[in-house]
């Protein structure tokens, strides 16, 4: 599903234009699976999955794959619909340069965001 999250984030004209600003590297470790997210003023240009010996980036988002699937639900509950929710509940690890984290965090939420099951039609 993170292959996933280029087309959609890059495909939103709204969160593109949103992070103009935003050129970083960031890891996103979901239980053994990692991956490299590289964005540039505000589109994601490569999504590269590891393993990695020895990642390079700005900062880390850590979960489980169980709290990443309830996050990724349609309607995911309370607790689990928001990054800062998964933090303060101490499920999410966010590690390193905080700062171009929550500079930018409504841009990551909705990035993220992208990857929530959709409705299936009837």
């Amino acid at each position: 599903m993170i292959d996933t999250l280029k087309e959609r984030v890059n495909g939103d004209a709204g969160l593109v234009r949103r992070g103009r600003y935003l050129t970083t590297t960031f890891l996103l470790e979901i239980g053994a699976a990692a991956w490299l997210i590289a964005i540039h003023e505000g589109r994601i240009v490569a999504v590269t999955k590891g393993p990695f010996v020895m990642p390079s980036s700005s900062f880390a988002l850590r979960t489980s794959q169980a709290e990443w699937d309830r996050f990724c639900e349609m309607r995911p509950p309370p607790g689990s619909n928001d990054l800062m929710a998964l933090i303060k509940r101490r499920v999410l690890k966010a590690e390193g340069e905080l700062q171009i984290f929550m500079a930018n965090l409504r841009y990551f939420k909705e990035a993220l965001g992208k990857l929530r099951r959709e409705r299936v039609a009837a």
